[in-house]
């Protein structure tokens, strides 16, 4: 089969109601029932909704407070994040399975590029449907599907075709697919700008399509040019895999603030494990450690330090967020949310072997309680353990083999 290298086949995947799914996955009785996944009542923000609990205007981002209101016989359940993590982990590795080129935009969403996989798989469409029977027969989750020659097009199909859908946009059919969509599909269509759009008669993409590049430069700047593009259904983005990103990085949310500095410390644990496991799946190494930390009363920070050679190592990271996290009111201001992220990114092959930031202290501040004079630890030895923690994982799982200083409800496997 002959393909035009010109056209790309592009898939959007988004995992449905992802957290609440996976909730009614491990509690059977829950199914058909509106389960809410977030916080307490008295501060808690919901984080996601099953399609029962969205019949009554519940989504993420409300109170739970509201979320309860609006439907009181609403089941409420705590964020497991580390479950939803090692879920999340065992569907990529599915996604990986048809092509190298994913791209991950959350925990439960990623665009692929199957172009040119014809021969091995079938059609993009085919291939889609492969994927979709594999995550349910796998994990028994489902996942919506968009295809279509761009990201644009292909997160646009996959959004109109949930729950468990798969919509598809055939090569030359974009403005037949886009034309008769309100405006607010478009990305960057917020409120403010689609009731501006709807006071000059703009109410449909294909509306849109017909106004001059000009007028709409002239209304909303550059936002203008941009909009008259998506209008026509123009997205050049590439697929940017792990390798290509510009950073990875992970981040929790917590049910309950964390006060307590060693909590902090095995959060930071897990965080630098998962993404020290990322960037060696890619074959990255990365210089620049950067510390995410939102307080309880949503005031954030940042702290970073880059390293004098990229690593892709777990201990390393996650030494690095510990000294970050004492540049931080950690501690003193409860905190709801973690984040570490490396950045600075270079193929792993042309990285310098040598670590120099081996010490347990980076800057010769102690941590939980050990001394400042442990030594070094062998890189080639550190670099066989890690490779041999990835096999296990890629065999059996990524539950099956945590840090040991995680505490157990995070090292629960299935």
């Amino acid at each position: 089969m002959n393909v035009n290298p010109a056209i790309r086949s592009i898939l959007h995947l988004d995992l449905d109601a992802f957290y609440a799914s996976v909730e009614v996955l491990d509690r059977p009785e829950l199914r058909g029932k509106p389960v809410i996944v977030g916080g307490d009542e008295r501060r808690g923000v919901v984080a996601a909704a099953s399609y029962e609990a969205r019949k009554f205007g519940i989504h993420s981002a409300m109170p739970t407070a509201t979320a309860k209101r609006l439907c009181p016989q609403g089941i409420v359940l705590p964020v497991r994040m580390s479950r939803y993590a090692e879920m999340s982990d065992r569907i990529f590795a599915v996604y990986r399975r048809f092509t190298p080129l994913v791209e991950p935009l959350s925990i439960d969403e990623a665009f692929l590029d199957v172009t040119g996989c014809e021969r091995l798989f079938g059609s993009a469409e085919e291939v889609a449907r492969k994927i979709r029977a594999a995550v349910r027969e796998e994990t028994g989750l489902t996942v919506s599907a968009g295809v279509a020659p761009n990201k644009f097009l292909a997160k646009i199909a996959s959004d109109l075709g949930k729950p468990d859908g798969l919509t598809v946009v055939p090569p030359g059919g974009e403005q037949e697919f886009l034309d008769p969509l309100p405006v607010g599909k478009l990305w960057g269509v917020g409120k403010v700008t689609e009731e501006a759009l709807r006071g000059r008669g703009i109410r449909t993409i294909g509306d849109l399509r017909r106004s001059s590049r000009e007028t709409l430069a002239r209304t909303f700047g550059a936002h203008g040019e941009h909009l008259y593009e998506l209008a026509r259904g123009i997205d050049d983005r590439p697929v940017e895999t792990e390798r290509e990103a510009k950073s990875i990085g992970h981040e929790d949310t917590y049910d309950h603030d964390l006060r307590d500095r060693g909590a902090m410390r095995r959060e930071l644990l897990s965080l630098a494990d998962r993404v020290s496991s990322r960037l060696r799946r890619g074959g990255i190494r990365g210089k620049t450690v950067t510390l995410k930390v939102k307080y309880h009363d949503f005031v954030q920070v940042t702290r970073a330090i880059t390293l004098s050679d990229p690593t892709d190592d777990g201990g390393t990271i996650y030494r690095c967020g510990l000294d970050l996290l004492l540049d931080t009111d950690a501690g003193a201001r409860p905190v709801r949310l973690l984040g570490i992220s490396v950045s600075r990114l270079v193929p792993a092959a042309g990285a310098r072997k040598k670590d120099r930031m081996e010490q347990l202290g980076l800057f010769g501040r102690p941590h939980a309680g050990k001394p400042e004079t442990q030594k070094p630890v062998d890189p080639e030895k550190k670099e066989k353990l890690n490779r041999a923690v990835d096999r296990i994982r890629e065999k059996f799982g990524p539950g099956r083999i945590v840090p040991g200083a995680l505490p157990q409800e995070k090292r629960r496997s299935e």
